[in-house]
């Protein structure tokens, strides 16, 4: 499908996006200034990884960390009814409110940079018993997923049970990734404590830079968490790190013939994190339907837009603002995207809600 933008720009299609460099001109994308190093080889205004999450010595440079506090950089998907990216879009029609103030945009970019990408598996004896053989199968999908990431895209893959379980830290190396999943073989503990996974693993990956996102793979059930659901929205919102959910609950769906209460609720929380944080959630019934889902994960996460404003409110006072994105025309009205017949086409913006201002240090 073709579509176009009004009268200001013509999209040449959402799978073009993937051939498509920075959008205000030709060219790579925008290196990063190199830091200078300390002794230990890391840049030395880098705060330290955390232990759980070094990476390998041989597994490349490792991500640079946020430096200048009042400065904001959003990752911003924009996609289509069918989960497509919608490419081609001038930096001069997007528009960014800040607790409903509109912010002086500084660049938009096109961004095919390295992906830092944490893989959350849920590995419980509930999950084992609702869906036989499903821990297999999750195998594989986590497996399919992690295969199909590029060469300079690092991935950390984390079971949750009681607690969270590094597998294997953030690497570049795809055979690492495969041993740790057969490592595991049946489930021991039957707590699926998701929302402490979630927030432990976001909280780690808050301070890396550039682009990066969490998938969980899960029923969605939360049994025993020390945290409460308003407590993971906010964390989850604070640490700005975009969530993506693959439910793997759809088929026993299929076969109980009903929604169950339990699932339904596992539902809504899933979506609202994904929604907050400027993820998306699926749905699979079918294992026939995954090649669909790996291929617009890759879509949303392979190419995005990379908004940098600077924010008006110099205020370092630790608290939360809220963030809109929108598609206006020259008149400051929503912008209208159509498809060759000249057809209104929907549209999603896809980022976070919100980030959590820096405070000040007495």
């Amino acid at each position: 499908m073709i579509l176009c933008v009004s009268a200001l720009a013509t999209l040449t299609g959402f799978l073009a996006a993937q051939d498509q460099g920075p959008i205000n001109g030709p060219g790579q994308p925008v290196a990063k200034p190199k830091q200078p190093a300390d002794a230990s080889g890391q840049p030395a205004d880098q705060a330290p990884i955390p232990s759980q999450y070094k990476r390998n010595p041989d597994a490349g440079p490792m991500p640079t960390f946020k430096s200048d506090v009042d400065i904001v950089t959003l990752d911003v998907a924009v996609i289509g009814p069918n989960g497509q990216f919608i490419p081609q879009i001038p930096a001069g029609n997007f528009r960014v409110l800040e607790d409903n103030v509109p912010q002086q945009i500084r660049k938009v970019d096109m961004a095919q940079a390295p992906l830092t990408i944490a893989m959350v598996v849920e590995f419980t004896e509930i999950f084992q018993r609702l869906y036989s053989g499903v821990w297999f199968q999750t195998q594989q999908l986590v497996w399919t997923f992690a295969n199909s990431l590029k060469p300079e895209d690092y991935c950390a893959v984390i079971t949750y049970a009681m607690k969270p379980e590094i597998l294997t830290d953030f690497t570049t190396d795809k055979r690492k990734i495969q041993e740790a999943l057969q490592q595991l073989t049946i489930p021991t503990w039957h707590e699926a404590n998701m929302f402490d996974a979630l927030v432990d693993t976001a909280d780690r990956m808050s301070a890396i830079e550039g682009r990066k996102a969490i998938l969980v793979i899960t029923s969605g059930i939360d049994t025993f968490s020390k945290l409460t659901y308003d407590q993971t929205r906010k964390k989850l919102q604070e640490a700005g790190v975009p969530i993506y959910a693959i439910s793997l609950m759809g088929l026993q769906r299929e076969l109980m013939g009903s929604e169950p209460i339990g699932l339904l609720q596992a539902d809504n929380e899933l979506n609202t994190f994904a929604k907050e944080t400027g993820g998306r959630t699926f749905f699979p019934k079918f294992q026939g339907e995954y090649p669909s889902v790996f291929n617009d994960l890759r879509q949303t996460l392979g190419t995005q837009y990379v908004i940098t404003y600077s924010s008006s409110n110099k205020a370092h006072d630790g608290t939360f603002r809220k963030i809109k994105v929108e598609l206006v025309d020259p008149n400051g009205k929503p912008l209208p995207i159509k498809d060759q017949k000249g057809k209104p086409v929907k549209y999603a913006i896809l980022t976070k809600s919100g980030y959590k201002a820096p405070r000040e240090v007495e």
